[in-house]
């Protein structure tokens, strides 16, 4: 067997399998669904893991009929052992931990985790926390856990055959794709999984069609942005259908209500109204289409609300109708991936590049070279300049007084800087408090510019430790090292690409798996 980045994999967010993985998987699902088509028993005999002591584990602890079937029917395909935790017997119910629950399923020899819950992360948390299990236990090789839609947060196997579905319309092009999301955005976790799943196309375009209620989160925005989408937003379909160049693929999903707050649902009617085809849409598309000379398909990763459908069954028949080979696709896909994890269809050695560590250690500060045409920079506590010691400079620059105050008292409680000599200081265009040059904002000279200073006037130098710490908490800030009344020397703190280790650093997100509500003592990593 060649080498297999796929297997033992654990799938909580799609960016957990790189684009190389995912190119990889979509061809073996073309000549799986070829063999399907066609009854081809040699092929099909080469995706089997046909072994009834692999064990294949379905924790749905949330309702679900599709994903928890698709798998079922998936398992059963590749003839293994399958099982399914009933959850409402399951001491989970009695405040058993997570931890405990699946230790002991993997120590009952099972394999595969397909998990699906209201908690947000728990893949990751699943798989850190078993793999010290199977340490301790000697168990190998490690299980793999597979994320069927943890909370509002992401759905990573409805995405690999979302995408699927796309390519194949596309003739395999992945050159590009023009897509609309139109719906619940907010709380829909196949949307959020998009974020990072269209990047496997060089070029994206996306159209976000929803009422400020659903809009998508300003993170997930913010993320697409990073990656260069080309992005436009609309507050319904009937003003999408105003402009002239609509999407030829169009994402439906179903308005969430369970996780929606009153406010949000006394205007439940308009809400649905403005996500929702009509009848009189149809009419309007289709001179689009005409003028534009494209084919235009609907997708949706099912259920429709039986009695409200954002797409109404009156295009079951249509040649709209994209998601029903959509949902047939995930049979496809996940026979696939399951087969892929188990170690079955390995690439050839190479293929598949091995991903990087998450431990490399990252660049957490740059230095900056000291300018000496204005003379050198004195930094002030008070009245005297400070002799020798620390500043650190630029806190929140551009926020208001009242929020870096409260940010520079949580860097001193969460840096344990409260036992040096020192003082903290809001500094403004006009120099107030410090003896730093005045900042104006660019274009607008009359505008002040705040920003936060913290003086250490006994710190000499700041640990490894330190510097990470402080990192996360107050990227892009200055530190000034101070000698004999001079700036020495200047760094500014990079963005870390991720955030762990800290206790003192919580994550605010009820329904994360690390909130300390849930008692399962798992690390937040941001």
């Amino acid at each position: 067997m060649g080498e297999n980045s796929w297997f033992c994999k654990t799938l909580s967010v799609i960016a957990d399998c790189n684009f190389a993985e995912r190119e990889y998987l979509f061809a073996q699902s073309r000549i799986l669904k070829r063999a399907m088509r066609e009854r081809d028993e040699a092929i099909l005999k080469q995706f089997r893991i046909d072994d009834a002591d692999f064990g294949i584990y379905e924790v749905f602890l949330e309702d679900s009929t599709r994903t928890k079937e698709s798998f079922r029917n998936a398992a059963n395909f590749l003839r293994v052992r399958v099982t399914d935790l009933v959850s409402s017997t399951c001491s989970l119910n009695k405040f058993e931990s997570f931890r405990d629950t699946f230790h002991t399923l993997i120590g009952y020899g099972n394999q595969i985790f397909i998990v699906r819950s209201a908690q947000e992360g728990l893949c990751r948390w699943l798989a850190k926390s078993s793999a010290e299990y199977c340490k301790r236990m000697g168990i190998a090789p490690l299980p793999a856990f597979i994320n069927g839609g943890d909370g509002a947060h992401e759905h990573p196997t409805q995405e690999l055959y979302d995408d699927f579905t796309f390519l194949e319309d596309l003739n395999w092009d992945y050159s590009q794709i023009h897509i609309a999301l139109i719906g619940d955005l907010l709380h829909g976790r196949t949307v959020h999984s998009k974020v990072d799943g269209l990047q496997i196309f060089s070029r994206v375009q996306v159209d976000l069609i929803a009422p400020d209620e659903m809009s998508l989160p300003r993170y997930y925005l913010h993320g697409m942005i990073q990656h260069g989408y080309i992005i436009r937003s609309f507050a319904s379909i009937d003003e999408y259908l105003e402009q002239q160049d609509p999407a030829p693929i169009w994402y439906f999903t179903r308005l969430q209500l369970e996780r929606m707050d009153q406010s949000i649902l006394r205007h439940e009617a308009q809400l649905r109204s403005s996500v929702t085809f009509r009848q009189e849409h149809l009419a309007i598309l289709q001179k689009l289409q005409q003028k534009n000379g494209q084919s235009i398909r609907f997708y949706h990763p099912m259920p429709r609300h039986k009695k409200f459908p954002v797409i109404p069954t009156f295009l079951d028949n249509s040649e709209y109708n994209g998601w029903e080979r959509q949902c047939a696709n995930g049979l496809v896909v996940r026979i696939s991936l399951l087969a892929l994890i188990a170690g079955r269809r390995a690439p050839e050695p190479g293929l598949l590049p091995q991903p990087k560590t998450t431990d490399e250690v990252p660049v957490l500060y740059q230095k900056i070279e000291l300018s000496h045409s204005r003379g050198p920079k004195v930094y002030s506590e008070g009245l005297r300049p400070i002799q020798n010691g620390i500043v650190i400079d630029h806190i929140l620059r551009g926020y208001p007084p009242q929020d870096i105050r409260r940010h520079m008292q949580r860097i001193v409680k969460l840096m344990q800087l409260d036992h040096y000599r020192g003082g903290q200081w809001v500094g403004s265009s006009h120099g107030v408090g410090c003896g730093a040059a005045p900042e104006r904002a660019p274009n607008d000279s009359k505008k002040i510019i705040y920003k936060g200073l913290i003086f250490l006037p006994d710190a000499q130098t700041f640990s490894p430790e330190q510097l990470r710490k402080l990192s996360a908490i107050a990227p892009h800030i200055t530190i000034n090292y101070i000698q004999q009344s001079k700036v020495h020397s200047k760094y500014r703190l990079l963005q870390p690409p991720r955030i762990y280790g800290f206790q003192e650093i919580g994550c605010l997100n009820r329904n994360c798996i690390s909130h300390e509500s849930h008692c399962e003592g798992a690390d937040p990593e941001f």
